[in-house]
């Protein structure tokens, strides 16, 4: 699942190891932490996911609920602080928009 939430973009899967376990991921660096604070971030493992924390399935959950409960805006791109993000979010916006009217 990728959540892009106005200050981090996250990519959460099942652990392998357990169904108890998510693996969250992300590109950037504090990502992570502006949700999970408390999470164990490795960096660095190789992958197209430079950061990652295992973290229980029930604390992601209720983190991410926290989350929605916080949206104080009328309009998310608008609420998106950073140039970099917003950019990078209406280049996913815009490829998401164009491959539905094609349908």
């Amino acid at each position: 699942m990728w959540i892009l939430l106005n200050d981090s973009f996250l990519s959460i899967v099942e652990h392998t190891s357990s169904k108890k376990l998510l693996l969250v991921r992300a590109r950037a660096s504090g990502d992570i932490e502006k949700i999970f604070p408390h999470a164990e971030v490795e960096t660095g493992t190789g992958t197209d996911y430079q950061y990652r924390a295992i973290i229980p399935r029930d604390l992601v959950q209720a983190e991410i609920a926290h989350r929605i409960s916080l949206i104080d805006y009328p309009n998310f791109k608008s609420s998106v602080p950073a140039k970099w993000r917003h950019d990078a979010y209406m280049s996913v916006w815009h490829s998401l928009w164009s491959s539905f009217l094609g349908r």
